[in-house]
């Protein structure tokens, strides 16, 4: 997606009360600070960890749609293991002879405290969590081993149907940086064995199962039966996950390049430590939309957004 130049600001925390509410919604922030829940009167819900901005919860009338490892650690002391973690500014292990190269796997948005920035809701009934994440947000270590004048505001919006997340890019120093970003949404399902995966037929992808080869996608319904680590290039914007011939979500991009499908299936859940239940695979699918299979570059003084929209159907 084209930069656009404008000067970029990081917004100044909002003055949030611990919990504010209207007809259309309300956010709820939690006793100790660490987290915010975001509701409507439909019964739709989501949670957010300050920490890494992880989504770890969305539910629609009760019934959860995100996996959420069991033993995964939602006390900041490690990345989270499901719902929806955010990818930034590197996908995978950081290469070497690059200014990512001394990150640890996935970059550091995901496992970094942010900031509250405010809240917005509109006439359409749904309400929006904004959060904020600048240099001055992490400790002395990482800045040093990324050190770029960035900045990251990330929204996290619900409706009665749907959850999207957007992020939006801030280049404010003198040089351009690359980077990768990535939705890493663990989608919960009935049975891995029974669902499919549409609108990847005939792209390319890079198979990380398989040393990273490139094959050609082949299958209109794409059925996960194997451990699967897939990078779909240039994808198109709307991808569905199906049981049969009945659709459960719908994942929709904007301004992101690429979809990673993944799912460790029972022989990769053993070399994870914090997967929990080990079974639990059979009851999750990672549909990913992101721009990771090349670098996207910004310019100083520009800005750079793209976000995702997660529409369940019931």
């Amino acid at each position: 997606m084209a930069t656009q130049k404008r000067k970029p600001s990081i917004l100044d925390i909002g003055s949030a009360a611990s919990k504010e509410s209207s007809s259309h919604g309300s956010i709820q922030i939690a006793e100790d600070s660490q987290s915010v829940l975001l509701s409507l009167p439909s019964g739709a819900s989501a949670k957010v960890l300050l920490y890494g901005a992880t989504v770890v919860s969305w539910k629609i009338k009760d019934r959860e749609l995100l996996w959420l490892s069991e033993a995964s650690a939602l006390d900041g002391s490690k990345a989270v293991r499901g719902g929806i973690p955010l990818v930034f500014p590197v996908f995978g292990p950081p290469p070497a002879g690059t200014p990512v190269e001394s990150l640890p796997q996935h970059g550091f948005a995901r496992t970094s405290k942010w900031n509250l920035l405010g809240r917005a809701e509109d006439e359409e009934g749904s309400v929006r969590v904004d959060f904020g994440l600048s240099p001055d947000s992490l400790d002395g270590e990482t800045k040093a081993k990324w050190a770029y004048d960035f900045g990251l505001i990330y929204s996290v919006t619900l409706r009665e149907s749907s959850l999207e997340t957007k992020i939006v890019v801030q280049n404010s120093g003198s040089g351009a940086f690359d980077f990768n970003v990535l939705f890493h949404t663990y989608l919960r399902i009935p049975d891995v064995s029974t669902i499919g995966v549409q609108g990847l037929n005939s792209l390319t992808y890079r198979d990380k199962t398989l040393g990273g080869t490139e094959h050609q996608e082949s299958s209109e319904v794409i059925k996960i039966t194997s451990q699967t680590d897939r990078v779909y290039k240039s994808a198109p914007d709307a991808i569905t996950v199906s049981e049969g011939d009945k659709p459960l979500y719908t994942v929709t991009k904007t301004g992101l390049e690429d979809v990673v499908l993944w799912n460790p299936y029972s022989d990769g859940v053993e070399k994870i430590g914090d997967w929990q239940p080990k079974e639990g695979y059979k009851n999750m699918v990672c549909v990913e939309a992101g721009s990771v299979a090349q670098w996207q570059t910004l310019e100083p003084q520009s800005t750079w957004e793209g976000g995702v929209t997660h529409k369940a159907h019931l």
